[in-house]
């Protein structure tokens, strides 16, 4: 068994802005990481810290980019146990992003789209919520998530236990580790 990690990200960018105002949700941004220290996390963002509108596909980094420039970046990171088969259908599936990284596109429309409840469907074009589920279902995993993601729809996914809540650039595996070691004696 191995586990993945789910990032849900509140960075206070102009465009999180207006999602959470009119979401009402306290992350408007979800990543998927393939490991507990999130040096392997990815999601579809802003290519460029400074303009939201022209993004892709994003090997995103916890000291690069947008959560260098947004250092109070609030977050909620859980995680749930999948296969060693639908792990590496994973990897898999994010190495066909990396490899083709160009054809993919940020889903400007789709995001205003679904902040009304109507779904659009571009081929290759996505928004956080559509991409992280697009990769899970094409792994076999299997997170009950609606036809129309949002990244509110991660935070209480089935099987799944919060490991963190509180800035993002303050997460620490060791000392979450220690801390459960702590409350386990």
């Amino acid at each position: 068994m191995k586990k993945i990690y789910f990032v849900l990200t509140y960075s206070g960018t102009i465009l999180g802005r207006i999602i959470r105002m009119k979401t009402g949700k306290i992350y408007t941004h979800v990543s998927i990481a393939l490991d507990e220290n999130l040096k392997r996390m990815y999601s579809f963002s802003r290519l460029n810290p400074y303009n939201c509108f022209i993004g892709g596909f994003m090997h995103e980094k916890l000291n690069e980019g947008c959560y260098k420039r947004f250092k109070n970046t609030q977050a909620m990171i859980s995680c749930i146990e999948i296969t060693d088969y639908q792990f590496e259908k994973l990897e898999t599936q994010i190495k066909i992003f990396e490899d083709n990284k160009s054809i993919y596109k940020f889903n400007v429309l789709g995001l205003i789209y679904i902040l009304f409840n109507k779904k659009i469907h571009r081929k290759n074009y996505f928004y956080c919520a559509e991409f992280v589920k697009h990769i899970l279902k094409n792994a076999h995993i299997n997170v009950e998530l609606p036809e129309m993601p949002r990244p509110e729809n991660f935070e209480q996914l089935k099987n799944s236990k919060t490991i963190y809540t509180g800035i993002l650039n303050k997460y620490n595996v060791d000392e979450i580790e220690r801390l459960e070691e702590v409350k386990a004696s």
